[in-house]
């Protein structure tokens, strides 16, 4: 299926926003990737495939596309539109010359869902999205939330952006390593049928750029993670005031992931590792990290990977991104991080490619691509 978008040519809206006008000239096309076959009491059926969508820009400057990936609850449609209706992220990447691909993670909206094969689904609650998402400067839960002001509209059931904005919600796998492992092995299909290419990542699929990156290290040419699911080892809970960091579960059981990673010397088990958490955190407004116990295993197959964090003034990963640093540079991991408030971009809360400001923030992440020769 092809397609051409011309601007101008066709108007959708979103929330009565104008979208078409301001779109770069791109060609459209879409494929399914990966999947397997398994079976089950009704008889054999096709799972794990992931939908692909690809932004081709009529002329296209940059010799490596960019696959960009939603994070959970999402879908690619994170990368269309901003909540109030204007172009998304992958046609800014488009408008600057990046042939883009854009994903719906396995078992995920127009990717094959099958929650008697996969397994349970969850989907966001009101609730859960206004304290995260778009209002959590009303709940005050980690202390960085109240910066928040990016966000269209009030934020809240009734308001046109919301309403628009919470239909784009998809049931999930309520599993975090299945839905891990399926896209994992959805992606390392699409890089070895595509070659190699800049992967971009957000929240939940972040665990998923360590994986793919780790395995495929030669075809990710850079890999931007934009606030990836974290703190390494064990979640962090929010209560807010006073003490706003409430008890810890493991979530990470490899570190950085809930699958394997390659380490050095090697791990056969997540059992061989062992965490140590900081004494004191960094900053009284941010989490005690979770680190190796010395001696720190390295993780050589990302030493080799161009590595950038993004982490907003005002999301729920504030508190923690840091952590995610400190246990990269610990395992001889270089990279870049940068935090959006130091160059002055404030006030956004972590789905920052919906916020009012977003096309500033793809920006910044084009510009590093151009620095660093992509």
């Amino acid at each position: 299926m092809i397609f051409t978008a011309l601007i101008a040519a066709v108007s959708f809206t979103l929330a009565g926003s104008a979208f078409a006008a301001s779109r770069p000239v791109v060609t459209q096309d879409w494929f399914y990737i990966g999947g397997h076959y398994i079976e089950t009491p009704e008889g054999q059926v096709l799972t794990g495939t992931m939908y692909t969508q690809v932004f081709t820009p009529v002329k296209v400057t940059h010799r490596y596309p960019i696959v960009l990936i939603h994070g959970g609850g999402g879908t690619g449609a994170t990368y269309e539109k901003t909540a109030d209706g204007r172009p998304g992220w992958a046609y800014d990447y488009a408008g600057r010359g990046f042939k883009v691909y854009v994903v719906d993670q396995p078992a995920r909206a127009r990717s094959i869902t099958d929650a008697s094969v996969d397994g349970p689904l969850v989907r966001d609650s009101v609730k859960s999205l206004e304290q995260r998402l778009t209002i959590p400067e009303a709940f005050d839960l980690w202390p960085q939330a109240k910066l928040h002001n990016q966000w269209p509209g009030t934020g809240k059931p009734g308001d046109k952006y919301f309403d628009a904005f919470i239909a784009t919600r998809s049931m999930t796998l309520a599993d975090n390593a299945t839905m891990e492992a399926l896209t994992t092995h959805a992606l390392i299909a699409l890089l070895d049928r595509i070659g190699p290419a800049i992967v971009e990542t957000h929240s939940q699929s972040g665990t998923t750029g360590w994986r793919i990156a780790d395995a495929r290290p030669k075809l990710v040419k850079a890999l931007i993670q934009v606030e990836p699911n974290g703190p390494p080892y064990k979640e962090t809970s929010y209560v807010g005031p006073p003490d706003y960091f409430g008890p810890e579960k493991v979530g990470r059981p490899w570190g950085l992931t809930n699958g394997p990673l390659q380490y050095s010397p090697a791990v056969a088990d997540p059992a061989e590792l062992t965490f140590v958490q900081q004494a004191q955190a960094d900053r009284p407004d941010l989490v005690k990290c979770w680190m190796q116990a010395p001696p720190a295993r390295t993780l050589p197959m990302l030493q080799t990977v161009t590595i950038l964090m993004v982490t907003t003034e005002a999301s729920y990963h504030a508190p923690y991104d840091h952590c995610t640093s400190h246990f990269l540079t610990q395992a001889g991991v270089k990279h870049d991080w940068i935090r959006l408030a130091t160059l002055g971009i404030k006030g956004n809360a972590h789905d920052m490619m919906l916020e009012k400001n977003s096309a500033a923030i793809s920006n910044v992440m084009a510009n590093w691509l151009v620095s660093k020769g992509l």
